[in-house]
This record gives structure tokens, C-alpha cells and sequence, in this order.
């Protein structure tokens, strides 16, 4: 007693370390604990089971792309169509009505004779005198619009010289004289609807061919419908038709009651 007396104080103050020394181990032991607890809650977060997506569905895309690859075509040019092809009734002599679509009387046209519209230049004189030597050329224009314009044209040049002719006023330059100028073996010629020169002289021409025209004929009305030009007007069992283009193999008529076109084949007998 007399020592305890004599040390109480280094006994609590012993008693007090060894308690704070309890306290630092059992605080080690706290945080190892807690963090092996965040460590498995990190772990259950992260690595936690993910589950499959379903099945993409694909029917109804699938449906769609098929039916997109075959398209919807409309078919404007049967006479069963009636927006574009109204039924045509006609009265015969007797009074009764029949059916007459319009358009099914151009089976029965056919087509005669097709015939190439050519634009040609010739070179038709050469004149000399003491300053220049002008050439004269003869321009024909088959393809014209205007009739007036359809006939041979003379029209005269010299070397460098620029001219219009035609009614969509084109131009014409000779650009060159090949050989002697009084007797040339070629003259070039510019023109403007031409990307390259061309190279006449009086045995070789400049032609091509501009366009066609045709003969027609409509058997049931005994009818012809001779040298018809794009443009031209025919009329057919009461039905008035454009001409709306003329190849070497075909004519096209359009309806001037729908603009409904029709193609004519040309079947040249051999």
C-alpha cells in the first residue's frame, strides 16, 4: 500500500498507456476490417453479374427491307387505267354507242417510210480578186423549224471570216485554207454546235444527220400523213395527237386530250 501510496501516479499513468495502447491496436484492427469491407462492396458493384440483352427482333425490319426491294410499279399505260386513260365512247351511224379507248386506234397505225433530215455545207465557187479570195458555201438545213429556213443558203467568206446563219442564229468561221487559195484541197470550218473542225471541199461536203421525218398511215380511214416533222399535228378516228419525236426506228404521238404517249415501231418491209 505504501508503494502504491508513494506511485499512484506512474501506476495511472502506466494504466492510462496501456489503455491507449489497446485502444491503437483495436483501431488497426477497425480500419483492416473496414477496409476489406469497402473492398468487397467495390467488388460487388463492380464485378456484380450483368445479364444477356434479349434477342434483337428483326421480323418486322426484315419485312420492310424485302418489300423495299421490290418496288410498286405503276402502270399508266393500260387502257384498264382510268385517271390517265378515260374511256372514249363513239357514236356509229346506226346511232348505237361503242367503246372506243383512246389510243387502242394507233394499233392499227403504221409508219411507211422514215427519212434522214440532213444539215450539210458544200463549198460551191471560189472568187479571187486583188485583195482577198472569198469562198462562196451553200448551207442546207433539212432539220429547220421554220420551212423558210429548209432550203440551200449561199453565204460567202474569207480566210478569218465569221458569218450567222440558220433561225437560232449559229456561226460559221472559216478558220483555215489548206493548199494554194486559189485551188485549195480543204478549207476548215468553225462551227458552233461542232466541238472539232470540219474539213470540206468541193467533191467532199460536210453532212450529218439533224433529224427525221416520216409517212404515216391509218389503214381503217384510208389516210397517209405524208413527211411528218416533229411538231407536226395528225388527227386519228377524232383524237388530235402531237408528234413528240421521230428516231430511225420509231415515232412517238402524244394525246392532245391526256398528253398520254404512244411509240410507233418502224417495220421497214425488206
Amino acid at each position: 500500500m505504501q508503494f502504491l501510496k508513494k506511485n499512484y501516479e506512474k501506476v495511472l499513468l502506466g494504466l492510462v498507456l496501456v489503455g491507449l495502447v489497446v485502444v491503437a491496436v483495436f483501431l488497426l484492427l477497425v480500419v483492416a476490417n473496414e477496409k476489406q469491407a469497402q473492398e468487397e462492396r467495390r467488388t460487388k458493384i463492380i464485378n456484380r453479374p450483368v445479364k444477356p440483352l434479349a434477342p434483337v427482333v428483326m421480323e418486322p425490319t426484315d419485312a420492310l427491307l424485302k418489300r423495299a426491294a421490290t418496288p410498286t410499279v405503276l402502270n399508266f399505260s393500260d387502257n384498264s387505267h382510268r385517271l390517265f386513260n378515260p374511256v372514249r365512247w363513239q357514236k356509229t351511224a346506226d346511232g348505237r354507242l361503242i367503246r372506243n379507248p383512246v389510243g387502242t386506234d394507233l394499233q392499227r397505225m403504221e409508219i411507211l417510210e422514215i427519212a434522214p433530215l440532213y444539215f450539210s455545207i458544200s463549198l460551191e465557187s471560189i472568187t479571187s480578186s486583188e485583195t482577198s479570195v472569198r469562198y462562196g458555201f451553200v448551207i442546207e438545213d433539212q432539220a429547220a423549224e421554220k420551212p423558210s429556213f429548209r432550203g440551200r443558203r449561199p453565204y460567202y467568206l474569207s480566210k478569218g471570216e465569221k458569218k450567222d446563219y440558220g433561225e437560232d442564229k449559229k456561226s460559221l468561221v472559216l478558220k483555215d485554207v489548206m493548199g494554194a487559195p486559189e485551188a485549195p484541197s480543204a478549207v476548215i470550218l468553225d462551227l458552233s454546235d461542232q466541238e472539232k473542225p470540219v474539213s470540206i471541199s468541193k467533191d467532199k461536203p460536210y453532212r450529218r444527220v439533224d433529224g427525221y421525218m416520216a409517212d404515216l398511215k391509218f389503214a381503217p380511214e384510208n389516210r397517209t400523213y405524208s413527211n411528218r416533222r416533229v411538231g407536226d399535228r395528225i388527227a386519228i378516228a377524232g383524237e388530235e395527237y402531237n408528234i413528240v419525236a421521230i428516231t430511225e426506228n420509231e415515232v412517238v404521238l402524244s394525246a392532245k386530250s391526256n398528253q398520254k404517249k404512244w411509240t410507233i415501231k418502224y417495220n421497214p418491209t425488206p
